[in-house]
């Protein structure tokens, strides 16, 4: 099955083209976006792995809101034993689980978590080394190749404590500043209400997806990016692209039966520190520069995932 965040980079796709459609109206967006953001607070050196550690902070951004963050995708991962890394993942993956993997887990029916408070005593360092540890086995469940992966340097006879030297300094470093900046930035201004973390939803099951945070009816997306190009100050500039709006439609669009309640969606620009949130329908009606009937929408959407796509597949 392919995946929301394919199909919308994808202009040939009947996912991007209806949400072209839909949605034609971005640049006033985009623009403010720019502006409110500000220049760039934390930015990587150039040790930094800059896809790794985007997902290694969205992990550690879920472990602070969250109480039961889900960790199946890194368990996926290991199981594709698609590296060398068996014993030394499934030894962290142990310890974050309270001891034992549980029989099922990895499957549909046991889903498995971990409890973050139970490891309130652990380093900085640990936590950060952890979440680049989990960002790396993910990759081995999405990326389509791992050759280069830093987990092609374990060897079967690996260790948790090999598996977590992995990260090197300035990542770690960079994690902290994105983890510090975030307490101050992203956790105060999240609403009340209930938390979910790496939530599918019902159009999960037409199109993979899955999303970072859902506090008190706001669907936050977490995106690490360090900007445009550097300006003549060395400042650098946030960068909002129209495939991360449709990302965040496509998300609230999938939510066929509501769910979650969506009321709100919002962009946490990492590097940043500048939360984005719009009213979903006021969004919504912006971009389609008319009023919607966001129910009446989610019924297109449907339309598109279970027909749409299937019919150009088949052609």
């Amino acid at each position: 099955m392919s995946a929301l965040t394919y199909e919308i980079k994808n202009r040939n796709s009947p996912v991007a083209q209806w949400l072209d459609a839909t949605f034609p109206h971005y640049k006033e967006i985009q623009a403010g976006f720019r502006t409110a953001a500000g220049p760039a607070r934390v930015l990587p050196s150039k040790q930094v792995s800059p896809g790794t550690q985007g997902a290694a902070i969205d992990f550690w951004l879920r472990m602070l809101v969250d109480a039961q963050p889900s960790i199946d995708l890194p368990l996926a991962g290991l199981l594709s034993r698609r590296a060398p890394c068996l014993q030394a993942g499934a030894e962290l993956l142990r310890e974050l689980a309270g001891g034992q993997i549980p029989r099922g887990a990895g499957t549909d029916e046991v889903e498995l978590r971990m409890r973050p408070a139970a490891f309130a005593d652990r380093s900085d360092q640990w936590w950060a080394r952890v979440c680049y540890a989990l960002a790396l086995l993910v990759e081995l469940y999405r990326a389509p190749t791992v050759e280069r992966s830093r987990l092609m340097r374990l060897t079967p006879a690996s260790t948790a404590g090999d598996l977590l030297d992995l990260a090197n300094d300035d990542e770690v470093a960079d994690l902290f500043a994105m983890r510090d900046l975030a307490l101050d930035r992203l956790l105060p201004a999240l609403p009340a209400g209930p938390v979910a973390t790496g939530m599918t939803f019902d159009g999960s099951a037409d199109l993979n997806a899955d999303a970072d945070l859902i506090a008190g009816g706001m669907l936050v997306d977490f995106k690490a990016s360090k900007g445009g190009i550097p300006r003549a100050d060395g400042t650098r500039a946030a960068s909002l692209a129209r495939a991360d709006l449709d990302q965040l439609l496509g998300y609230a669009l999938m939510d066929y039966s509501d769910t979650y309640r969506l009321n709100a969606v919002a962009i946490y620009a990492v590097r940043f520190g500048h939360l984005a949130a719009w009213p979903l329908e006021q969004l919504c009606a912006q971009m389609a520069a008319r009023p919607v009937d966001f129910t009446a929408l989610r019924r297109d959407f449907a339309h598109v995932l279970r027909v749409q796509l299937p019919a150009q597949r088949t052609r």
